[in-house]
């Protein structure tokens, strides 16, 4: 296959474009003038990131994004370890860096394997450049590069997917894709259907793509950063609403791939299912079915969506180990400028991690799949638990924590050749001897995670309380410790200027509550704004 040395030259420029942002972003940071310490404008942006720019960098949700923003948290662990104390943080570091490192490793990936379908440079260099330049400028300005080169990225992506849609639509190998949709031509319509033994099977992809997106410190990032409470809210409709629009393109492209008769294309004789390449049908479409500028301006659309991931996922995977692994479980009084060190050293660890698997590691995606799941099944119950439900606490972190992830890696991952020890009813073996679930696990595994963090959380209090167990087997410190020493304390988690401290939930052990009040945390859906413009407002009340 030729060489294109156009599409050489287009992705060079593209590189230094971001490049350009993102260094000019760290310049920005340096020079704002803002009394924020170093460490937190580069995780949270001196929360000042406003709806224009927000709104092109975060996707989320509808409750959560009020009471993590009023509390002025830094970081998506920062409640966990508030309440759960510092070794549970820990416990819940490794599934969230799992799932930001397998993430960013996965669409590494897949934007050499575009790049080199496309312009045939070799898949490695590719890699290994795209990600050395989206480690470099969030090395240099953090989440202010991070959020300012999406801006550039995001217009990319839709300028352009957009372009290339009307040029593939209308190359004469395609078909009417209003007629593929519900009509075998090439194949099966592009449409589909859902068959009445796959319903529970979506339904539990439906629900862990919904909730299971919630509890990312990249998403959570966006809503730390934002300048007030209801900022974070208006931004988390906007980029829901910009995820539908992005979204588009990539479906009538998907939708084109199975509308094409590639036999009278330069693809060959086989359609890309035939040929097992189906999950490139989006650089194949540019190439084969656009002109040659076309697909190039597609190129840099895809290359754009990878580093706005990317680098998100590398600085939340290094945010989240310097403050809640680094700082506030093993050296609470280290300065910000060893902080900030750490958070450089971490990034770029990270970013070279996230290379070698994108490079070395043939099941990424079976890796970032089943890390993935355990974001869902483990860290969005305890999530919901730590903000909402009152009375919980480490004993039943623990457990929840315990239960799911036992229920998931018992269910077994096709990805990974991971066979199940349970098998759930509606099982199957594949054409590999591979078995697959029909049952919705997932959503069982966070179910159960949930409940269990609740039941063993009020079996704990009301043992210790009631003198069945005694206080010495409190080895948590969670319930009847005066002043617990795993917990944090309230002003190491939260700057005085930030928040006033009587909004945080309290650390000391709480008095028994009423069943009533248990699943109901009031304080949460307050309308309270802890930042600079809401607190005169607050002060009036």
């Amino acid at each position: 296959m030729a060489f294109h040395v156009e599409g050489l030259i287009a992705i060079i420029v593209f590189y230094l474009l971001i490049l350009l942002v993102g260094i000019w972003a760290a310049w920005r940071t340096k020079n704002s003038g803002s009394s924020e310490e170093p460490s937190e404008a580069i995780i949270v942006g001196g929360r000042d990131i406003g709806l224009l720019v927000g709104g092109f960098t975060m996707t989320g949700g509808l409750f959560f994004a009020k009471p993590m923003r009023s509390k002025g948290y830094v970081t998506m662990l920062d409640p966990f370890q508030q309440i759960y104390g510092k070794r549970m943080g820990g416990l819940l570091f490794i599934p969230a860096l799992m799932g930001e490192m397998f993430w960013a490793a996965a669409i590494f990936s897949a934007l050499g394997a575009t790049i080199s379908v496309i312009i045939n440079v070799n898949v490695q260099a590719s890699v290994i450049v795209s990600a050395l330049i989206a480690t470099l400028y969030t090395l240099a300005g953090g989440l202010y590069s991070v959020a300012y080169t999406d801006v550039v990225q995001l217009f990319c992506i839709f300028i352009g997917l957009w372009i290339s849609v009307p040029f593939a639509l209308s190359n004469p190998a395609v078909t009417d894709i209003r007629f593929t949709a519900v009509h075998t031509k090439y194949q099966k319509p592009w449409l589909g259907t859902i068959e009445s033994f796959e319903v529970y099977t979506w339904l539990d992809s439906f629900l862990l793509l919904m909730l299971g997106g919630i509890p990312w410190q990249a998403y959570f990032q966006r809503v730390l950063s934002s300048s007030s409470a209801t900022y974070a809210q208006v931004l988390s409709f906007l980029a829901a609403f910009g995820c539908l629009v992005m979204a588009l393109p990539a479906i009538l492209i998907g939708a084109i791939g199975a509308s094409t008769a590639w036999n009278q294309t330069t693809y060959g004789s086989e359609d890309p299912k035939a040929k097992e390449e189906a999950d490139m049908i989006l650089p194949i479409v540019l190439k084969y079915l656009c002109p040659v500028y076309i697909s190039l301006f597609g190129l840099g659309a895809v290359s754009a969506a990878v580093m706005s991931s990317a680098d998100s996922s590398i600085l939340s995977a290094s945010s989240m180990f310097a403050r809640n692994i680094y700082q506030l479980s093993f050296r609470q009084n280290a300065s910000d400028k060893e902080i900030l060190w750490v958070m450089r050293i971490t990034i770029f660890v990270f970013g070279a991690s996230a290379t070698a698997m994108a490079l070395l590691t043939k099941t990424v995606y079976g890796l970032w799949y089943l890390s993935s799941d355990l974001v869902y099944i483990i860290i969005f119950p305890q999530l919901l638990c730590v903000l909402f439900i009152k009375g919980t606490n480490t004993y039943g972190a623990v457990a929840g924590y315990a239960s799911g992830l036992f229920l998931r890696i018992t269910g077994g991952e096709p990805y990974l050749h991971l066979q199940p020890l349970i098998f759930y009813p509606g099982y199957y073996s594949d054409r590999n001897g591979i078995y697959n679930q029909r049952f919705p696990f997932k959503t069982l595994a966070m179910v159960t995670s949930f409940l269990s963090n609740i039941c063993i959380s009020y079996l704990a209090k009301y043992l210790f309380e009631r003198g069945t167990l005694p206080p010495k087997l409190d080895v948590f410190d969670a319930v009847v410790a005066k002043h617990s020493e795993e917990n944090m304390d309230k002003t190491i988690l939260v700057r005085n200027e930030n928040i006033k401290l009587d909004e945080l939930a309290p650390v000391k052990p709480r008095q028994s509550i009423t069943l009533s009040s248990t699943f109901t945390n009031r304080e949460a859906f307050l309308d309270i704004d802890s930042s600079p413009e809401g607190s005169g407002t607050e002060d009036s009340l």
